[in-house]
């Protein structure tokens, strides 16, 4: 049996595979390292640390790029390696914390090469996995792999770069692997750990409000908490970061006229099909929430921002917007560090509510292939000072 390791640079070969490089059924492995597009062939005969040796040449500065190479090139590069021989893969996960290690493990999977892959789960902080084989290594086996480090990756143990660095968390002593079901699965587990950036667009649905009993309960709560505040004959709401509607669907089934802004482009156009001819009070906008702000082109009884100030906004913007009515919600660790210093600072604002909307839980995501702690939401209305 072949065995190809598909990694984005070479140390990975040896952090998250060595029980694989070291596995003696397998005698031929190759290591295919994406930041290069080289593949190394590692030597059948010799110890594995003759193996890890084979690596060496390869491992690069921490600051020298590594490029995904994306799933058609790797699609040809591993039919290439395989030569119609039965041939396993093994990889990155697609939610792998480093953000192209987990590009690295979704390309692999969606690729069109025929081959089994295998992920490892790699280093995902935020993720506890249920894999499907897990592979404890002997002290004999840890000692090479800490070897290794010390002796080629030094560069790598004191750089401060999130993506290359090595320490404790991502030099595991048992390793552990699986198989994505399907490519909802793959592409909800690189999805979800997009929270903050365009890719978490990249598939429907990306934090499960639709199939999610936590998700479920917040928006339910949520809406109930928006109508103490405003009845639908008070004028519209806005809602900024709508996403893909799943609290504006729940707010015009209530007799809401909503003004409903998504600047992601595939988010706004799901919000849009989710709303559809159906809701006819909801308008849906591109405006991000400095743009509303700037503009104050849409009037509204009572802004929403609910689950969306985690993207580093000024906080200021919201003596720009044209309403005297805010009901902000977060996680309580976010409304602490942010949101209550900013109004302690501030007699533009008055908060005359607060109401916790869901409490911290545990809960499984993607198929159960993953759970992880959802942390709460608080919400809070903030009236604007007259004085």
């Amino acid at each position: 049996m072949l065995d190809l390791v598909v990694v984005l640079r070479a140390e990975d070969a040896a952090l998250d595979f060595l029980s694989v490089l070291s596995d003696s059924t397998s005698p031929e492995v190759r290591v295919l390292c994406c930041d290069t597009a080289q593949w190394v062939d590692l030597p059948s005969e010799g110890s594995l640390s003759d193996r890890l040796t084979a690596l060496a040449p390869h491992i690069r500065a921490p600051e020298d790029p590594a490029t995904p190479l994306g799933a058609g090139k790797l699609s040809a590069l591993l039919r290439e390696a395989a030569g119609g021989r039965p041939a396993r893969v093994w990889t990155h996960s697609p939610a792998d914390n480093r953000r192209g290690r987990g590009r690295v493990g979704r390309d692999v999977a969606a690729g069109d090469h025929g081959l089994a892959v295998r992920h490892a789960v790699g280093y995902s902080p935020f993720l506890q996995f249920v894999s499907d084989e897990d592979r404890p290594l002997d002290r004999a086996r840890v000692g090479v792999k800490l070897d290794f480090v010390n002796r080629y990756c030094g560069p790598l143990l004191s750089t401060e770069s999130p993506e290359s660095m090595i320490y404790t968390a991502r030099v595991p002593a048992a390793e552990r692997f699986f198989t994505t079901e399907g490519p909802r699965e793959r592409e909800g587990l690189y999805a979800l750990l997009a929270s903050l950036d365009e890719e978490a667009a990249t598939v429907a649905d990306p934090w499960e409000f639709e199939t999610s009993a936590y998700e479920r309960a917040r928006l339910d709560a949520t809406t109930t908490w928006v109508a103490r505040h405003r009845a639908p004959e008070d004028g519209p709401l806005v809602e900024a970061g709508a996403c893909e509607g799943a609290l504006t669907v729940r707010l015009a089934d209530k007799g809401y006229e909503v003004d409903a802004t998504e600047p992601n482009t595939l988010f706004r156009d799901r919000l849009a099909g989710n709303v559809g001819t159906g809701f006819e009070g909801v308008r849906v906008h591109a405006d991000a929430l400095e743009t509303l702000a700037r503009s104050r082109r849409l009037p509204g009884s009572a802004y929403l921002l609910v689950e969306m100030l985690y993207y580093g906004q000024d906080l200021d913007l919201l003596d720009d917007l044209p309403t005297d009515l805010v009901l902000l919600a977060l996680e309580p660790a976010a409304l602490a560090e942010r949101v209550r210093p900013w109004l302690a600072g501030t007699d533009r604002w008055t908060q005359v509510d607060e109401t916790v909307l869901v409490a911290p839980a545990l809960e499984s995501v993607c198929g159960g292939r993953a759970y992880l702690s959802k942390r709460g939401s608080t919400g809070i209305a903030l009236r604007r000072s007259t004085a």
